[in-house]
C-alpha cells in the first residue's frame, strides 16, 4: 500500500508521523524547497482534545511540553485608547489549557520525528489521474511523476487533490496584513511590555490590530480588516496602514510603524460551511484542503485531529483502506461542521462594528478562546 501525502505542513507531517508509528510507510510531497526555505508564522494554542491529542498519538506529548510556552496563553484585548476589556492570565506553568508553540518549532518537532527520507522536498502537485489497474498518476511541476495507492490531500486553501472530489469556490471573508518586529526587548522594550508574554489585540470598528510574541523573541504583528475590493498591493504601504488607524493611540499604532519590512497582505479565504464529497476509493483530504475555515484558532488543531483519526482508521483496517476512509470522512464531515459555524461567526464578530462589545460577550460567555490569527 503506497500512500503519498501532498502537503508537507502540520496535517501531512502528524498523519506521516502516526502512520509511521503504526508500522505504515508514507511519502509527504512537499512544494517547499526545504524545511527553512520560508518563515512558518506565528505562535498556535494547541487545543487539549485535537492538537495535543494528536500529539500523544504521535508519541510526541512530552517533546510538545518541552517546546511550548504555557505563559504565552496571556491574552489582553483593548480598544483603540488602549483600555484594557478584557486580560487572560495563565496559571504560572500550567500546561492544562492551551500553551502555545510556534509554528516553526512544532513542525520541525514533527519532521525530527519522521525518517529522513519521508518528506520529498521541491515537490509541488499539480494534476493527480487516475491508474486504470487502480491507484493514481502524480505529476509535479517541472515534469517529475510518480504513483501511489492512496493519495492523501494535505495541500492547503488552494487544494490541487481536491478537485478530485469536490468542486469548491472558495469565498473571502478578509484581509490579513503581517509584519515581524525583530528582537523586540532591545530594540523595543516599550512594544515587549505591551504585548507581554502571549497575544494583544487591538479591537476597534470593523479592524482589529494583533500581535503575538514568538519563542524566538520577535513579534508578528496581524492587521485584520473585512473584505473589500481595493487592490491587494494598498496593504503594502506602511503610511496606507497608519491612515487606517487613524486616530487611535500612539502606542498602538507604534507595532505597525516598528514593522522589519513592508507589510505582507493575503486574503483570507474559507469554504462554504457543510461541503461534503461522495468517498471515492484511494484519494481523501484533511485540514484546510478538507475544511478551510476563518483563522480564529482551530484550522491547525483540526487538521492535526483529521490526521489521527485518519491514520487511526488506516491502521486499524489495512486490509481495505477505502472502507477506512469512507468512516474517517463521515466522522470528520460531522466533527468539523459546528466548529466551521463557530468560527465563521466568531470571525464576522471580530470585525462587526460592535467587534468589543461582542467580544466582551463571548469571553465572559466562556466557550472556547479563539487564537489571533496564525
Amino acid at each position: 500500500m503506497r500512500i503519498a501525502i501532498a502537503g508537507g505542513g502540520l496535517g501531512g507531517l502528524t498523519l506521516a508521523r502516526i502512520l509511521y508509528q503504526h508500522g505504515i510507510d508514507a511519502v509527504v510531497y512537499e512544494r517547499e524547497a526545504s524545511r527553512s526555505s520560508r518563515p512558518q508564522g506565528g505562535t498556535l494554542d494547541l487545543h487539549p482534545e485535537s492538537g495535543q491529542q494528536a500529539l500523544a498519538e504521535a508519541g510526541l506529548a512530552d517533546r510538545f511540553r518541552s517546546e511550548a510556552r504555557p505563559e504565552g496563553e496571556e491574552h489582553r484585548i483593548v480598544d483603540p485608547t488602549g483600555r484594557t476589556l478584557v486580560h487572560h492570565e495563565p496559571q504560572p506553568g500550567s500546561f492544562s489549557g492551551r500553551p502555545e508553540i510556534d509554528r516553526r518549532a512544532l513542525r520541525d518537532l514533527l519532521l525530527d520525528s519522521l525518517p529522513g527520507d519521508t518528506v520529498v522536498w521541491g515537490r509541488r502537485l499539480v494534476a493527480a489521474t487516475p491508474r486504470p489497474d487502480g491507484g493514481w498518476e502524480l505529476t509535479f511541476h517541472g515534469g517529475h511523476r510518480t504513483g501511489c495507492d492512496i493519495l492523501i490531500g494535505a495541500d492547503g486553501a488552494r487544494s490541487v487533490v481536491r478537485a478530485l472530489l469536490a468542486d469548491v469556490q472558495l469565498s473571502q471573508v478578509a484581509t490579513l496584513v503581517e509584519l515581524n518586529i525583530s528582537d523586540v526587548d532591545r530594540r523595543h522594550p516599550d512594544l515587549a511590555e505591551l504585548v507581554g508574554p502571549g497575544n494583544l489585540w487591538c479591537v476597534g470598528v470593523s479592524q482589529i490590530l494583533a500581535a503575538q510574541r514568538l519563542g524566538d523573541g520577535s513579534l508578528r504583528v496581524g492587521i485584520s480588516l473585512p473584505a473589500d475590493d481595493r487592490p491587494i498591493d494598498t496593504y503594502r504601504s506602511k503610511q496606507a496602514l497608519l491612515d487606517m488607524f487613524g486616530g487611535w493611540d500612539s502606542r498602538l499604532t507604534a507595532l505597525i510603524e516598528a514593522g522589519d519590512s513592508a507589510p505582507t497582505p493575503r486574503l483570507i479565504e474559507a469554504m462554504p460551511i457543510g461541503t461534503r464529497w461522495s468517498s471515492r476509493p484511494g484519494v481523501t483530504l484533511i485540514g484546510d484542503a478538507a475544511h478551510l475555515m476563518p483563522p480564529v484558532g482551530e484550522g491547525a488543531n483540526q487538521a492535526m485531529l483529521d490526521a489521527a483519526e485518519l491514520a487511526g482508521r488506516l491502521a486499524a483496517n489495512p486490509t481495505d483502506p477505502d472502507s477506512a476512509i469512507r468512516a474517517y470522512e463521515e466522522a470528520m464531515f460531522t466533527r468539523t461542521h459546528p466548529i466551521a459555524e463557530m468560527s465563521a461567526r466568531v470571525q464576522a464578530m471580530m470585525l462587526s462594528p460592535t467587534a468589543a462589545e461582542g467580544i466582551i460577550r463571548f469571553f465572559a460567555a466562556g466557550p472556547a478562546e479563539p487564537a489571533s490569527a496564525g
